[in-house]
């Protein structure tokens, strides 16, 4: 990011530091209990920006460094938690997403890009994803509380099985039914692999490749039967759709497609008898069909479980960004966000990468003075809005916004001004991203014991650091107000009933501020299990006053009556 923001201009990134700190808000009234259940831990040693990796660690020379992320892909069968991993995963959209590909390191992570040692032994591999490693299956059991990594068996079972986990970017999604345990991820080549073991054994399958596909999000259990929404081309910006699983034991990889979309699909929810998904915009959207949204499937049918090829393109578009962004250039960069059914509503949020809608806009309008590029960061700039409905595709539809905003500024080609627009909406409950203007993900939502839960992506430690390793950016006499170090870490928030506002849980990373967004959610009963992402691939030094970087699994027992 840091790279980013300088690309923008120091004064542009002034008005970004500018924005209001929130103030700490008070924690749910009943305790929650917080442990930790495993870490990633140190698995490389730095020595600088395109020198060798020393061996280690333990590290002789340099220092230690944990390259595995985030908990990307979670699901539980029985005790046994599957997770697979994502490395560096904030270089990696800072380079492929904005374009950054200039190598930054400081005191909490490190960005290579091109000088990366995973580009100097392979030239052809992308310089914008030069600090892509090997994602990793954990399987952690909740009985023994042993956790085993698995990455060694796929790469023990064939040459072909190795090289799709080197070449997987990331491990985004898991999933199981009937014994069988997915895990998948994009993979160079715009396109799919996928990893399956036995749930009863845990005993590797083996992988696939799908070159038809270039990205996965999420998978799906509804009605015993299970689902998988995907993206066509890089980063599936080409379209999507659904895929229900048709495998077994004995063939793990058969799908067939239920859904045939102009956009892929990023989350999915079963309500009212059918499959909800919501969806992040295709490139270059040019009709409200290809920007981000919520998507209903038709009713699950009855006899043949679930739903098949008939009904790929009989899916509709209840609602679309540009019904509530008033800027057309920043509604094409929302993204859909976590999604879940609750007391009869679905509610769903949405999902703003940084600076990406500053970098599109630059792009449409390029401005030539500070004072426009100014105007043009802080315009851009958007957080979270949470939304909910009811009926959605009837004629009774209702949709509610309990979260965001009633007005947001829209540019003007035509005077080259930015005026503030009405949205059309009044929030139900309070401001953008929570009333905290650094949330920028809905990352997921998941129902436990009667609560619906919000996990986020909160980026106010990242900012906060730009400001403070880069002078540049105090180079104009203006001092931005300083980001309160009480709001670094993403947020969990619970909605107690769906007549209440909701509720922080946690905002500051669930006891690790460098705990950047709560990834993913499985429930446990009223409980949850919470796979966090955490970038700070520095931070590896437990004697230091300093959390440590690297994912998390985390167990979170909800308050008894």
């Amino acid at each position: 990011m840091r790279a980013s923001l300088r690309r923008l201009g120091t004064a542009a990134a002034v008005v970004l530091l500018g924005l209001t700190s929130p103030a700490s808000p008070a924690a749910a009234d009943d305790p929650y209990t917080v442990k930790l259940l495993a870490k990633a831990a140190p698995d490389e040693c730095f020595n600088g920006i395109g020198n060798p990796y020393p061996a280690g660690p333990p590290c002789a020379e340099g220092q230690a460094k944990v390259d595995q992320a985030y908990v990307w892909g979670l699901t539980k069968v029985g005790p046994d938690v599957w997770f697979g991993t994502g490395a560096n995963v904030n270089c990696l959209v800072s380079g492929a997403t904005l374009d950054s590909i200039k190598p930054v390191v400081n005191s909490d992570y490190v960005c290579e890009y091109a000088e990366s040692q995973v580009v100097a032994h392979d030239p052809d591999w992308p310089a914008e994803i030069g600090d892509q490693r090997a994602p990793e299956v954990w399987l952690y059991n909740t009985l023994t509380k042993r956790k085993v990594n698995k990455s060694a068996e796929i790469r023990a079972r064939s040459t072909d099985d190795a090289e799709r986990l080197r070449t997987t970017i990331g491990l985004r999604a898991a999933g199981n039914l009937n014994g069988v345990v997915l895990l998948g991820g994009p993979a160079l080549n715009e396109s799919l692999n996928l990893f399956a073991f036995d749930a009863r054994t845990r005993r590797f399958l083996g992988s696939v490749n799908l070159p038809q596909y270039g990205n996965i999000r999420t998978f799906l259990v509804a009605e015993k039967q299970l689902y998988l929404g995907v993206g066509i081309g890089a980063n599936g910006g080409s379209g999507g759709g659904v895929l229900r699983w048709t495998g077994e034991l004995k063939s793990p990889f058969t799908f067939q497609t239920v859904a045939s979309l102009p956009v892929q699909a990023a989350d999915l929810a079963y309500h009212d008898g059918r499959i909800m998904a919501t969806s992040w915009p295709a490139n270059q959207p040019t009709s409200p069909a290809q920007l981000a949204g919520v998507w209903i499937s038709p009713a699950l049918a009855d006899g043949e479980p679930g739903l098949g090829e008939e009904d790929a393109t009989l899916w509709r578009q209840v609602w679309h960004a540009r019904q509530y962004e008033t800027d057309r250039v920043v509604a094409a960069t929302y993204g859909g966000g976590g999604v879940a059914s609750y007391d009869g509503y679905l509610y769903w949020g949405t999902m703003h990468v940084p600076l990406k809608a500053t970098k599109v806009h630059q792009q449409v309008y390029p401005q030539t003075t500070d004072e426009a590029k100014q105007a043009q960061v802080a315009n851009t700039q958007r957080s979270i809005s949470i939304w909910r409905g009811k009926d959605l595709g009837l004629p009774t539809q209702k949709i509610e916004l309990l979260y965001g905003a009633t007005a947001l500024p829209a540019y003007d080609p035509a005077t080259a001004a930015w005026t503030t627009v009405p949205t059309g909406w009044t929030p139900l409950y309070g401001k953008s991203g929570f009333d905290n203007p650094f949330n920028n993900y809905t990352w997921r939502m998941t129902v436990a014991g009667g609560k619906l839960y919000v996990g986020t992506m909160d980026w106010s430690y990242i900012v906060q650091h730009i400001v403070a390793q880069d002078p540049g950016i105090r180079l104009r006499d203006v001092a931005p107000p300083p980001i309160d170090p009480a709001i670094y870490g993403g947020d969990l928030w619970v909605f107690p009933t769906s007549t209440e506002k909701a509720q922080p849980v946690s905002t500051t990373g669930v006891g690790n501020n460098l705990n950047y967004g709560i990834r993913n959610m499985v429930p446990d009963g009223p409980d949850l299990y919470l796979g966090m992402a955490n970038p700070m691939n520095l931070r590896t030094d437990p004697a230091d006053d300093v959390p440590e970087g690297g994912w998390e699994l985390i167990k979170l027992t909800a308050p008894r009556p």
